[in-house]
């Protein structure tokens, strides 16, 4: 079947977002390495990791430094959780300091430690205050503001059209939908009926999220739901490529060159490299081996190499590592 070829401009607000595919927010994984680097192979635009609310107002130094954006990673919205509108709309001011296009809040996070504190994907509960966070943060900023939504909370409460529907009269000016509920966190397979629905119910940009692994998924879920854009998560991880591979099918109608294993071991180098320099090397390598297991996914003697990549911790063990990798 012949793929169609979307445009690749969109609009959130008044930020063009030029391209397919976007990085979703991940806790732990989407720090400024690695959107700086998905965005060298294609990002149309990123999302920081989830930033709290109330650790801003607190004055958090943890939570000042998820907050750090660079020239390499534009455009790029930063993500804030809370439960209080107040408290979101002053996270927010604080969070214009470091010049995001963007301010995305998390209506979306499945994780128990967040939504025991009524943040996150328990939000969508109680749709009218969904309403008033955004109110409250569209008021207090002068960039554009969108939320991360999932298909509701559980099987009895799928209300995502609701929501999204509520957000855009508070003054949203985009809404991403994940096709799951709270309740499944990330199995089984997302439902993108829910983001086919969400799209045909409301003018503003939809994001569509979930399941997208592929070039090819990420052009199936454009031609099945309409959505304005695709968010990649998971999809991307130990795979920056698959930015690149989904603008050459979706925006050229052709597939691109195979990732050779001399590639996966040179990007993860580069990767990793940049962890050690914004990080340290020794935090750097702590998170480095979540990354080089993921990036050593499909190669001969994975298995074995996943091993040595959870024991790595300095860079020259990184580097000692990959020479033995068959390229």
């Amino acid at each position: 079947m012949k793929t169609i070829i979307y445009g690749d401009k969109m609009k959130i607000g008044n930020v063009e977002i030029k391209g397919h595919a976007c990085l979703a927010p991940m806790a732990g994984v989407t720090d400024r390495a690695f959107r700086e680097l998905c965005v060298s192979f294609g990002a149309a635009y990123v999302v920081g990791e989830m930033v709290s609310s109330k650790g801003l107002t607190y004055k958090s130094e943890k939570s000042r430094e998820l907050l750090e954006l660079s020239k390499e990673e534009r455009p790029a919205a930063v993500q804030l959780f809370g439960d209080d509108p107040e408290n979101m709309a002053q996270a927010a001011r604080i969070a214009l300091e470091y010049e995001p296009d963007i301010i995305d809040i998390n209506m979306g996070c499945p994780a128990p430690k967040i939504v025991n504190n009524g943040c996150g994907s328990a939000l969508m509960k109680d749709p009218e205050l969904c309403g008033r966070i955004v109110a409250a943060v569209k008021k207090s900023v002068d960039v554009p503001v969108t939320v991360k939504l999932r298909k509701g909370w559980d099987k009895n409460s799928v209300n995502a059209v609701e929501v999204a529907k509520i957000c855009e009269q508070a003054g949203a000016d985009a809404v991403t939908v994940h096709g799951r509920t709270r309740e499944q966190q990330y199995m089984p397979s997302a439902d993108w009926d829910i983001i086919k629905q969400v799209k045909k119910s409301v003018s503003i940009p939809v994001i569509g999220n979930g399941d997208v692994t592929s070039a090819e998924l990420a052009a199936k879920m454009y031609e099945y739901t309409g959505c304005d854009l695709v968010m990649i998560g998971r999809g991307a991880l130990g795979n920056p490529w698959i930015f690149r591979e989904t603008s050459m099918l979706i925006g050229h109608d052709r597939p691109s060159m195979p990732v050779t294993n001399a590639e996966r071991i040179s990007v993860l180098l580069r990767h990793v490299q940049k962890l050690c320099e914004y990080k340290g090397e020794s935090i750097g390598m702590r998170e480095a081996r979540k990354h080089a297991a993921w990036y050593f996914k499909g190669i001969k003697g994975a298995a074995a190499l996943r091993k040595k990549a959870v024991q790595l911790n300095t860079f020259d063990d990184l580097i000692d590592l990959c020479k033995s990798v068959d390229i």
